[in-house]
């Protein structure tokens, strides 16, 4: 369908394989090794909640001490954060209607998804580090 008239991609557009967005090939590609990569880490972290169900807060400071439960954490939090991101930047290029509103609302979701992801690498690195 790549040169019928159905196809509204220029043909620059065509010859390069972006879409109206410029990104959507890499954009897919990221979101689906996000996804790959969380679902093992996913299973480990559920693995690891129902391990220390019932125990106290020291023991599990003492699991998220041990540097492969740490790493573990921190490759989850990279990977859902990098999802999350991608995932609204995509809903937001799609349905955002007006380029200020738009811009304002890449720019918002770029900001907020490194603060929560910051966070989150701080809180695991301070406990399972001892940093």
């Amino acid at each position: 369908m790549a040169g019928s008239k159905r196809d509204m991609r220029t043909p620059l557009g065509r010859v390069l394989a972006h879409g109206s967005a410029k990104s959507g090939t890499g954009d897919h590609i990221r979101q689906r090794i996000t996804a790959v990569a969380m679902v093992p880490l996913g299973l480990f972290f559920v693995g690891f909640l129902v391990a220390l169900t019932g125990a106290d807060y020291e023991t599990a400071r003492a699991w998220l001490g041990n540097p492969l439960v740490a790493i573990a954490a921190l490759l989850l939090v990279v990977a859902a954060i990098m999802h999350m991101r991608i995932g609204m930047q995509i809903v937001i290029e799609d349905y955002v209607i007006g380029e200020q509103l738009r811009s304002l609302a890449l720019i918002g979701n770029f900001f907020f998804s490194y603060a929560v992801g910051l966070a989150c690498v701080y809180a695991v690195a301070k406990i399972g580090f001892g940093a």
